[in-house]
């Protein structure tokens, strides 16, 4: 009977006079969301919409929609906690989701892996939320299903509890931005990263710049699979394999594909990196600058319109 109530309040009231609690009720319920009218609905912020929905569309195919920044996921799959050769960390996040074919890339890497690389299993952090879209915290991608992170530490050879995967750090493979830490990196890491970009379906892998450079030096033969491994921050503890969009998905986007000058990038665009120019971009402003005012919070009317179907579909 509260409920009944409760959904009733949050149906009738429009969005400007609910009360923060009823908002957040609203923002999480498909029926509720249903409901509402397409007015309404859209004034939503879109991180609180998707990041409050605890399971995947049931009535609908599995289809990868928008940008892998700005989109969302119908007919998500859940990449099972444990498997012969992985176990998801940060449970409690809820990002364990993905298009069917992400999922299967993933299993298929582990297990791969495990037997021709020996890395002894992975561990998987974030793939995307139950419906993907924009997440309450974290990353800006991860929201069309199509985006994994793996982190850069061997899977122990025992399944870790609930509240380790919750705890354990992962092990930072680099120094600082330009120098490999050698003590914990190992051949084992290079022959994962390569096996990851040589699927065909994956579209890119970032990683740390040293990483990156220390691949260009390793690599031998086939040098191709380097193309698609572009340096990037903060994955210095993870490296980020996306695919591309996948058969039955026409409303999603595809980045266009990596052609650096050299082909493989490990000449202008690694110098880049390497150099100062994108980490003064990065830097925290002094303590005396005035801070930028934060952008308004994106709505479920900038995402692509069928995200509407996706949050409100059983």
């Amino acid at each position: 009977m509260i409920r009944r109530i409760l959904l009733a309040a949050a149906i009738m009231l429009p969005v400007t006079a609910m009360a923060p609690g009823a908002l957040a009720q609203s923002a999480t319920d498909v029926r509720a969301l249903a409901a509402m009218g397409d007015k309404q609905l859209m004034k939503l912020p879109a991180k609180k919409v998707f990041g409050g929905q605890k399971g995947p569309t049931t009535s609908m195919k599995a289809r990868a929609i928008g940008s892998y920044a700005k989109g969302c996921m119908a007919g998500g799959t859940a990449l099972a906690v444990d498997g012969p050769a992985w176990q998801v960390m940060r449970l409690s996040r809820n990002r364990n989701w993905g298009h069917p074919d992400l999922v299967a890339l993933v299993e298929r890497l582990a297990k791969e892996s495990k037997a021709k690389d020996g890395w002894n299993g992975l561990l998987v952090g974030d793939l995307a939320q139950p419906r993907g879209g924009p997440m309450l915290s974290g990353h800006a991608s991860h929201q069309v299903g199509l985006d994994a992170d793996v982190w850069l530490t061997p899977m122990p050879d025992r399944t870790l509890t609930r509240k380790e995967r919750e705890e354990i750090q992962a092990t930072v493979v680099v120094k600082d931005r330009k120098t490999m830490d050698y003590s914990v990196w190992t051949e084992a890491h290079a022959k994962l990263i390569r096996r990851a970009a040589s699927y065909p379906e994956v579209a890119r892998i970032f990683v740390h710049p040293p990483i990156k450079a220390e691949l260009c030096k390793w690599a031998k033969g086939d040098r191709a699979w380097l193309a698609k491994v572009r340096p990037y921050y903060g994955h210095n503890y993870h490296f980020h394999i996306r695919i591309s969009c996948p058969e039955g998905s026409p409303s999603c986007k595809n980045q266009p594909t990596p052609s650096p000058k050299d082909g493989t990038g490990c000449g202008e665009e690694l110098a880049y990196w390497m150099g100062k120019v994108p980490w003064k971009q990065a830097e925290k402003p002094k303590p005396d600058t005035k801070p930028a005012k934060p952008a308004p919070p994106l709505t479920l009317a900038a995402l692509p319109a069928e995200c509407r179907a996706v949050v409100t579909a059983e």
